[in-house]
């Protein structure tokens, strides 16, 4: 299984491989989302089954980026953006779950190369545009209302989760820099 997994997230561009692995860790953790929310924040999970629709287009990733790499590797963080609108819809902006507009604009400012930086710069806006322009104003309330520590709660395992993510894209991005290195 694991071999199939491997290949289905091989490319010969490094940087494809890259954002294809890391959207398969991201839609290999999104099912233990709400464990983490019934651990650290509340028993009050059902709202993060919401966070589901996105993982169908995580998994896609690889697939779209073997026939299209740059369109592969910018769906990623589009992905990104856009479960984190729907999870900010859900949860609320007080969850703190904007945060991941992070990972996604060091995924778009680290896996595009310089020929394509007007797309990098395009993404890392749309993250900043999401932020600003939504401004914590999505619409109807949350689908449910945590109270306040719950949402300090949140804050913190979206912040840790964001960070741990944030951590992994450098490691990624540090192993393709020693692995371009090593090509020249």
């Amino acid at each position: 299984m694991w071999d199939r997994i491997a290949a289905y997230a091989a490319h010969d561009d490094p940087m494809v491989a890259a954002c294809n692995l890391i959207a398969l860790v991201v839609a290999s953790n999104q099912p233990f989302y709400p464990l983490y929310v019934y651990w650290t924040v509340s028993g009050h999970v059902w709202p993060a089954v919401f966070t589901f629709l996105s993982t169908p287009l995580f998994l896609a990733v690889p697939a779209v980026a073997r026939r299209y790499s740059k369109i592969g590797r910018a769906l990623l963080p589009i992905v990104g953006m856009a479960n984190t609108i729907l999870s900010a819809k859900v949860f609320g902006p007080a969850s703190g779950v904007e945060i991941f507009l992070i990972p996604c604009a060091l995924i778009a400012a680290t896996f595009f190369r310089p020929s394509e930086r007007l797309l990098a710069f395009i993404l890392i806006g749309g993250a900043i545009l999401i932020y600003f322009g939504f401004n914590g104003a999505y619409g109807t309330p949350p689908v449910h209302i945590y109270t306040s520590s719950e949402y300090q709660a949140f804050v913190r395992l979206n912040a840790m989760s964001a960070g741990t993510l944030s951590v992994f894209v450098g490691l990624i991005a540090s192993g393709l820099i020693s692995q371009i290195k090593a090509r020249a």
